[in-house]
């Protein structure tokens, strides 16, 4: 922080440096919200309001003034009593209607602490009917305020003891530091519930209000707190407590939605665990379902959500690539149907989303920079967005040149057309996985090597991809960091009105031939989106819906040049590599 101005031979106090630092650091601030951000916090009243009590407190300590009396309250309730048969008096009258006014009661009583320095809080007396023979309890008082006690309870099977079964980190009950895991609940503000059930319990908290006494008996061990270190998940799944039946305490469960950053405050419980929202200022946790647990649900429901992949349909499936040849130069427009993948749309069902460990990452410079892989359904417009950002800036994107083995052209290079191999090398190369994609037409292979890939990343270039959705988990690693965009359709209505002028690749004949959208394409291309984002939504960074290709295109141009300059969270295995 800059050295603050503050004149020659004048030593300033703190609430003088608080006037004076807005505009001693304005100079300093680049943003303008920043600027506006500092100035409301270092202009609020209450804040101005503690700096000068903080420093006539340490003027007072400076001068350690000696009190009179400590005894205020004392002199002031004889005085009220030997005044009391001399009420004839006006002036007696006003006094005694003085001394007995709260707030004056209440100042007396706060000079004769700080006189006596007297600081400590007043405890709640011990029971009289503690029996010698009993375990030793604990008496714990807490301050009930609107926010939960942030603790649950169970009754032990073997026992029917009512235990507490776990501490939400960050609650009021963390923060005291008096109740532990396991301890015995024996009584609540007097009432005993031993034979109460949890819910009964429960209900007796809810309506207490103020300050409420618990009597316990402490676990056998209560070991210290360890500092864990901080662990972040992305969710891959959306959830509510509410609607969760298997949950312990719905009030205590943490809501989220797909791809919100969670802080893991305890996974002391295999079944439930606690978090809060990462960067969020409230120290309280929330309840969420572990990962075992949550895949163990998932896997129950889970061939329901395959049900969309297993249709059948004599059209141009959704596998089919259409992307191949867009770095040849005639761009010319050939069916892609022949393109298929190794692996089938189902791959991998068997993978269960639930949470992935990430971790804050940023490019740093001269660093190669992620791979930008496109999805979608056919006809949605990926080669036209891909298309539009080569042309914005041909030095920074660029696109991958495939394989194939068929037989050179004359008008055709090797390596900018294809790369030309024979066939029994593609075949090797296929055995040794060097392919992310292949497929084969008429006798010949076509397909695009990884090799392909880090070869324009090696230029700093950006590399653009289109793949099959099922394969991005292939080019999930480290060395590629993909940023996975996945481009949706409008509703049927809007592609009818968008669309109509439009015409779609034939896979009906050899030649490729163009003819305009049917209904049916319409419909397929929306149940195709459908179905990719419902298998693998949990994957993407990025959706955008290409309504008009101008608008889309810019959002996609925007969403690339923050990958580039901002920090994003990524899976911990990217930087642990």
């Amino acid at each position: 922080m800059p050295a603050l101005a503050t004149g020659a031979g004048h030593e300033p106090g703190l609430y003088e440096l608080l006037a004076a630092l807005p505009s001693q650091l304005q100079p300093h601030v680049s943003r303008p919200e920043d600027n506006t951000f500092l100035q409301d916090m270092f202009g609020e009243r209450s804040l101005h309001s503690l700096v000068k009590i903080h420093e006539r407190l340490q003027h007072f300590e400076k001068s350690k003034p000696v009190p009179v009396q400590d005894n205020a309250t004392t002199l002031a309730h004889e005085l009220s009593e030997e005044l009391e048969g001399k009420s004839a008096n006006e002036e007696i009258k006003e006094l005694l209607k003085l001394l007995t006014k709260l707030h004056i009661e209440s100042l007396l009583k706060v000079h004769d602490t700080v006189a006596l320095k007297n600081y400590d809080p007043e405890l709640p007396p011990l029971p009289d009917d503690i029996d010698d023979d009993e375990d030793s309890v604990k008496i714990i008082r807490l301050v009930k305020n609107k926010e939960p006690l942030g603790a649950t309870i169970m009754r032990d099977d073997h026992t029917g003891a009512i235990l507490v079964a776990r501490i939400m980190r960050g609650g009021a009950a963390d923060r005291s530091g008096l109740i532990h895991v396991g301890d015995e609940l024996k009584e609540v503000n007097g009432i005993p519930v031993e034979d109460k059930k949890p819910e009964e319990i429960i209900r007796i908290l809810a309506q207490s209000q103020g300050a409420i006494t618990f009597k316990v008996v402490p676990a056998v061990k209560e070991e210290a707190p360890t500092k864990e270190p901080k662990v972040f998940v992305k969710a891959l799944f959306d959830y509510d407590p509410k609607n969760d039946n298997a949950i312990p305490c719905k009030e205590a469960g943490l809501a989220f939605k797909k791809g919100t950053i969670l802080q893991i405050m305890s996974q002391d419980d295999a079944t439930w665990w606690q978090a809060k929202f990462e960067g969020d200022a409230n120290p309280r946790a929330g309840l969420i379902p572990s990962k075992q647990f949550q895949e163990r649900r998932f896997a129950m429901r889970r061939p329901v959500a395959t049900l969309p992949f297993q249709r059948t349909s004599s059209r141009r499936s959704s596998g089919f690539r259409r992307s191949f040849r867009l770095s040849r130069r005639d761009k010319k427009k050939t069916n892609k149907s022949m393109y298929e993948c190794k692996k089938s749309e189902i791959y991998d069902t068997a993978d269960v989303p639930t949470y992935e460990e990430v971790t804050p990452y940023s490019r740093q410079s001269g660093a190669k920079h992620r791979l930008v892989v496109l999805v979608g359904p056919t006809s949605v417009g990926l080669n036209e967005l891909k298309r539009k950002l080569l042309i914005s800036d041909p030095q920074h994107f660029s696109v991958t040149i495939p394989h194939t083995s068929r037989a050179k052209r004359n008008q055709e290079s090797d390596g900018v057309e294809y790369h030309f191999i024979s066939k029994s090398l593609f075949e090797t190369d296929i055995q040794n996985n060097k392919f992310i994609e292949f497929g084969e037409y008429k006798g010949n292979y076509y397909g695009t090597s990884l090799d392909s890939i880090r070869s324009v990343l090696s230029k700093n270039k950006v590399c653009l991809l289109d793949v099959q959705p099922h394969m991005i988990k292939h080019l999930r690693t480290a060395e590629f960091k993909p940023f996975v965009v996945f481009v949706k359709p409008p509703t049927i209505e809007k592609l009818r009105e968008t669309r109509k002028n439009g015409r779609v690749i034939s896979s009906k004949d050899d030649k490729g031939s163009a003819k305009p959208f049917t209904e049916e394409d319409f419909e397929e291309m929306v149940n195709t989106a459908q179905s990719i984002e419902l298998q693998h939504g949990h994957l993407f960074e990025k959706v955008i819906v290409n309504d008009d290709l101008s608008t889309a295109f810019g959002e996609l141009r925007l969403a690339l040049k923050k990958v580039e300059m901002e920090t994003h969270w990524v899976p911990v295995s990217w930087t642990h590599s």
